[in-house]
C-alpha cells in the first residue's frame, strides 16, 4: 500500500513507557484571552490557573480541557521573561509537549543516557494534594518535551495552580475526545534526523512515511514521517520541505516561525459531523477544497456511516485504506503569523493521516499562501 504501515504494534519493543500525551503547553502573548479564545471557539473549559494569585510572580497560565485533551496557556509578566522573548520571536506557539509516564526520573535518565539534552532535572512539585515529579528534554528548535508523573496527585492540575470555576458556555457542544497526534515541522534534510532521535531516545518505531511525490504539486512538496509509541497513544508526524519551483507551506512555516516548531494539533471527534458543525457555528474558520473533490471522493471511499451530503455540506476530507476509512478537515491558521492550525480527524478503523486527501489539502493550502503572497 502506497501509505504503508511500517511497524505493528506487536513489534514494539516498550522501552519507555509512555501513558499519552499529558498536555501541550504554548507560550502567547497574552495568556488570558488566549484561554477565552479557545474555550469560546473550540469549545474547551478552563479548569486551572496559575499566576500572581497563586503565588508564581513571572507567568500567567491558564489549563484548558475538552474530552482527555489539555491544553496551557502561558502568557510572561514581563518583558525581560524568556516566554516573552519566545513570543516576539515565534509568535504564539507550542513550547512544551507532555508526556505522562510512570517515572519521570528514569525517562529522563534513559533519554538523556541515550544522547538528548537535558533541561530539566527530576524535580518533585508538591502541596496539599500531593506530589507530582517533572523532567524535560530539548526537541527540534525550541521546543521541549517533559514527563510528568502524577499518580500521587489529586489536585486540579500542577502544584501552583488552583481550580477555576466553570463558566457557562451558550455555544453547542465541540465533542472533541483527545489529542489524536502532533505534527512538528523541520528544515530541509533534517526529517530522518529527528525520526532517529525519536527512535533512539523514545524507544519509537516508524508508522508511515510519505515521499514527495506523494505529497507535491506542480510547484511545491513536502515530505514526511510519522513516528509512534507502539501502541497509538503517542503520533508524532515529522514534515520537511522537499525542493520544487516555489516556497512550500513547509518553508512558510520554517520563515515566519523562524525555525522548526509544532505546525498543526490533530483532535480526534467520533461525530466529525457534529464536531465541525459546532466548531463553525462557534466562529472556526476552515481551509476549503473544490466541490470536483466530492465528485471523485464518492467512488474513492466507499460506504460509509455518515452523510455524504454532509460531508460535502461541512467541506470533510474522507479516505479509505486496508484497515478502513477517516475523515478530517484543517482549519485556517489561528493567529495572524501563517504557523499553527488544527485538524479535527474521526476514525473508523483507519490509523492512517489521510494519504488521498493530501493532493486536494496541498492544493487549498498553496492557495491560501498565494492569497499571502508567501507561494
Amino acid at each position: 500500500m502506497a501509505q504503508q504501515l511500517d511497524q505493528a504494534a506487536g513489534q514494539h519493543e516498550d522501552v519507555m513507557p509512555l501513558l499519552g500525551i499529558d498536555h501541550v503547553e504554548y507560550y502567547v502573548g497574552n495568556a488570558r484571552q488566549a484561554a477565552h479564545y479557545y474555550s469560546k471557539a473550540f469549545g474547551f473549559s478552563v479548569t486551572a490557573y496559575s499566576g500572581p494569585e497563586t503565588k508564581v510572580r513571572d507567568r500567567a497560565s491558564w489549563v484548558l480541557e475538552q474530552g482527555e485533551a489539555r491544553l496551557v496557556m502561558t502568557g510572561a509578566m514581563g518583558p525581560e521573561s524568556p516566554i516573552a522573548r519566545h513570543v516576539l520571536e515565534h509568535g504564539d506557539g507550542v513550547r512544551d509537549v507532555t508526556f505522562r509516564v510512570p517515572d519521570a526520573a528514569h525517562a529522563f535518565e534513559y533519554a538523556t543516557g541515550q544522547g538528548a539534552r537535558g533541561v530539566l532535572e527530576p524535580i518533585i512539585l508538591e502541596d496539599e494534594n500531593g506530589k507530582v515529579v517533572r523532567s524535560s528534554i530539548a526537541a527540534y528548535g525550541e521546543t521541549l518535551h517533559s514527563f510528568i508523573e502524577r499518580d500521587n496527585y489529586s489536585g486540579p492540575f500542577l502544584p501552583g495552580y488552583r481550580s477555576e470555576p466553570a463558566i457557562p458556555d451558550e455555544g453547542p457542544e465541540v465533542g472533541i475526545e483527545l489529542i489524536d497526534h502532533i505534527v512538528c515541522n523541520v528544515e530541509l534534510g533534517k526529517m530522518n534526523e529527528w525520526a532517529q532521535f525519536y527512535r533512539r531516545v523514545l524507544g519509537f518505531d516508524q508508522l508511515v512515511h510519505f515521499r514527495d511525490d506523494q505529497i507535491s504539486s506542480e510547484y511545491t512538496a513536502l515530505m514526511s514521517k510519522v513516528m509512534w509509541d507502539g501502541v497509538g497513544r503517542v503520533k508524532l508526524p515529522i514534515n520537511e520541505p522537499a525542493p520544487g519551483k516555489k516556497k512550500s507551506q513547509i518553508d512558510e512555516y520554517l520563515e515566519f516561525y523562524r525555525g522548526p516548531g509544532v505546525q498543526h494539533i490533530a483532535m480526534l471527534s467520533k461525530d466529525i459531523i457534529k464536531t465541525v458543525d459546532s466548531l463553525r457555528r462557534r466562529g472556526v474558520r476552515f481551509i476549503r477544497v473544490p466541490a470536483t473533490y466530492y465528485e471523485a471522493v464518492r467512488g474513492r471511499i466507499g460506504t460509509i456511516d455518515q452523510s455524504m451530503e454532509d460531508i460535502e455540506r461541512l467541506n470533510i476530507l474522507a479516505d479509505r485504506d486496508e484497515e478502513g476509512y477517516l475523515l478530517q478537515i484543517f482549519t485556517k491558521n489561528v493567529q495572524d503569523r501563517p504557523t499553527v492550525f488544527y485538524e479535527i480527524i474521526d476514525r473508523h478503523g483507519s490509523r492512517g493521516f489521510g494519504l488521498g486527501n493530501f493532493k486536494e489539502l496541498f492544493l487549498a493550502i498553496e492557495r491560501e499562501q498565494e492569497e499571502r503572497g508567501n507561494l
